[in-house]
């Protein structure tokens, strides 16, 4: 019988295999739930802030590991890298997202097949592997190519310049014929040597259009990415000797919710019972506003319902366009107050003054602000130079690899805050994405560590609600408080050593 289906009392403890499992973000969720988590993880900065965690790891590219490496792991979870997904401009976006949905479709037909050998099922991944593969090739060729002429096109440029200047002509000319170059216009010019120079320029302009043009029908190695995980599952479903997974939780950004909801498909063809679902981090008690899409699986007859949301959603007010700038921070509106299916009134959304009030609670040495508002390093409504702003008594706009850029002036004005308090530090940005206080942050670019990081609190709902289907109600909410409250005082335990691929000796996944 399934863990999962087991009805007992007390939870079971899972052993996870988490892949592109960055700094530790479902790991710490899982470690106060109970599980036991192996994450898989290339980057070396993520690395070290996993190993001064205490978080198990293999660094290593996810390709060159597979599900037998790793016979013991009961639950499969994991978020690919799919920025591919909403690249602007061109449909590239789209190409990736249909090339990655017709790949789906392949591994689905010869997946569901009960007459297919495991050979077969092994050679249509192995065609699919090979052709990203001859893709990720090309693709590096064309990368050299568009890196050589972008270095003529800036000789050609700075030569154009020189050029101007020698003939005299005036800074406002020499801007004039650079600004219609950026803009792919030949200027009117007599010249003849002039205009010669500026004819390469254009001719190199066209061979990077094409270029860059090539790349996108190539795609991005995270197209291929995004596979992995499907993989996995179809790997411990069909081949010999090994189980399926018990349990299968991914989570990525809602643009790849289309991919979810197809490797659905492919999962239920294989047994298990599904659910996707978007989900709003600050109705889970997160102090930020971030939406993630979830694909949750388990094998067996259970159902899963969606996830109950804990946490009133945010919901700013538009503010009128006559408006002053600094009063353009969002304000909120409520008619009534919501409720849960089961009639329970949710708790207010939590906001960063919240969150980080209760931080210092843990560590005094955090800043002790006033009251501040936060200047966005981006742009809103399409506009770069409006940035976008949020109160501290609100929860925090999406927490990014560019958090530390975000500006922290007086509420109400565009008055910076005292240097010491002008900018979030890294454990502060690790609490508004529900990091433990005493998350030891390491090696280099934290700030993109936060950003790219699973919200703990968030994975905390997911993980005890496809884990834990026998408790519901009083027991599950008990359950969730308790996990939140070992969430925040949580501490590292001793760092561990990281390994690398092959480094199977005695581990408990592996059974060597």
């Amino acid at each position: 019988m399934s863990h999962i289906e087991k009805k007992d009392a007390r939870p079971v403890s899972f052993r996870i295999v988490d892949l592109f499992a960055g700094p530790g973000g479902l790991d710490v969720a899982a470690d106060v739930l109970g599980h036991q988590v192996t994450g898989i993880e290339w980057d070396k900065d993520a690395c070290a802030t996993r190993s001064a965690a205490g978080m198990d790891t293999f660094q290593g590219d996810v390709r060159e590991y597979s599900a037998a490496h790793f016979p013991r792991a009961q639950v499969l979870t994991g978020g690919p890298p799919c920025q591919t997904f909403t690249v602007a401009g061109h449909g590239a976006g789209r190409r990736a997202l249909d090339d990655v949905l017709r790949y789906v479709e392949r591994l689905k037909t010869v997946a569901k097949e009960d007459e297919a050998e495991w050979e077969d099922v092994s050679r249509v991944w192995q065609e699919i592997s090979e052709e990203l593969a001859e893709k990720a090739a090309e693709a590096e060729k064309i990368k050299a190519e568009k890196l050589e002429v972008e270095t003529l096109r800036s000789v050609e440029r700075k030569a154009i310049k020189k050029s101007l200047q020698e003939r005299g002509s005036s800074p406002e000319e020499i801007k004039s014929v650079l600004k219609a170059l950026r803009a792919s216009r030949e200027p009117e010019l007599e010249d003849t040597d002039l205009k010669h120079l500026i004819e390469e320029y254009s001719a190199l302009g066209v061979r990077l259009n094409d270029l860059k043009a090539k790349l996108e029908k190539l795609g991005d190695e995270r197209t291929g990415l995004v596979l992995q995980p499907l993989w996995w599952v179809i790997e411990r479903s069909r081949r010999p000797g090994l189980k399926p997974y018990e349990a299968v939780v991914l989570e990525q950004v809602p643009a790849v919710m289309p991919v979810w909801e197809k490797y659905a498909e492919v999962l239920t063809t294989l047994g298990y019972r599904t659910r996707t679902q978007l989900m709003f981090t600050e109705a889970f008690g997160v102090p930020q506003t971030r939406k993630r899409a979830v694909l949750m699986a388990r094998f067996g007859e259970t159902d899963i319902p969606e996830v109950t949301e804990t946490h009133e959603r945010y919901r700013p007010l538009a503010v009128p366009a006559e408006s002053s700038t600094t009063e353009q921070a969002d304000t909120l509106l409520w008619d009534t107050a919501e409720e849960s299916p089961d009639g329970t009134p949710k708790a207010a959304w939590v906001s960063m003054e919240t969150a980080l009030k209760k931080a210092r609670s843990l560590a005094p040495h955090l800043p002790d602000r006033p009251a501040f508002t936060v200047v966005s390093n981006y742009g809103t409504g399409g506009d770069p130079g409006a940035r976008g702003r949020r109160d501290h008594d609100v929860p925090s706009a999406t927490i990014t690899g560019k958090v530390s850029r975000n500006r922290l002036v007086h509420k109400g004005t565009d008055t910076d805050l005292p240097d010491e308090f002008a900018r979030f530090t890294f454990a502060e940005a690790g609490v508004l994405q529900t990091f433990p206080v005493a998350y030891p942050w390491s090696g280099k670019d934290q700030p993109q560590q936060i950003g790219n990081a699973v919200p703990p609190r968030l994975a905390l709902h997911v993980l005890r609600h496809v884990l834990e289907p026998e408790l519901t109600g009083e027991e599950a909410r008990a359950r969730l408080e308790q996990a939140v409250a070992d969430l925040e005082t949580w501490q590292p335990s001793e760092p561990v050593k990281v390994r690398e691929h092959g480094q199977w000796e005695g581990h408990p996944l592996t059974g060597r």
